[in-house]
Parts: C-alpha cells; sequence; structure tokens
C-alpha cells in the first residue's frame, strides 16, 4: 500500500504542476528565460524557487549516496525527474523505487 502510495504521489507531482507550466507556455510562448524570470518575479516567488532548488540538490544527493550504496542504478531515474519535472514527482518516485522488493 505504501509503494502504491508513493507511485500515486509521484504521478500526481508530474501531472499537476505540468499542467500550469504547459498553461504558462501557451499563454507566453516557450521561453526558458521568461519562464526562469516569472519564477523571480516578487520576493515570495524567489523564496519558493529557492527552497525547491536547495530541496532538488539535497534530493539528488540522497539519491546518489544511496544508490551507490545499494548498488542499483534504477533509483538514479529520480533524478532527471526531479529536475525535468520537478520535487513533487522526483521525491516520491524515488521513495517508490527504494521501497521495492529486493531478490
Amino acid at each position: 500500500m505504501l509503494r502504491a502510495t508513493f507511485l500515486g504521489l509521484a504521478i500526481w507531482g508530474a501531472i499537476h504542476p505540468m499542467a500550469y507550466f504547459i498553461a504558462w507556455f501557451a499563454e507566453h510562448g516557450i521561453s526558458l528565460s521568461g519562464l526562469i524570470e516569472a519564477w523571480h518575479t516578487n520576493n515570495a516567488t524567489s523564496g519558493l524557487t529557492w527552497d525547491l532548488t536547495i530541496a532538488a540538490i539535497a534530493l539528488t544527493v540522497w539519491i546518489i549516496a544511496t544508490a551507490r550504496k545499494a548498488s542499483d542504478r534504477t533509483l538514479l531515474w529520480a533524478i532527471p525527474a526531479t529536475f525535468c519535472i520537478g520535487v513533487s514527482c522526483g521525491l516520491p518516485l524515488f521513495l517508490y523505487l527504494s521501497t521495492r522488493p529486493r531478490a
């Protein structure tokens, strides 16, 4: 049940935030520099951007350390999920992958 929860959160964390990004791109065009500028519109959004950036870096360090210790390269899939989609997908994906039964 816990693994199913992690998988559900990873899927939700991929789809829900992406809907907002797609809407933003539809309104403003595909502009990475414009998106980054929007992330720093005010102090609140800058704070949230830095909060998520630091969390993503910490998660990446944790993923790499865990993958090395467990000799499990499949855990590394959570890194591109974190940086290409978001922490809301990468963290639950990592938890889903790291809690799978081992042979």
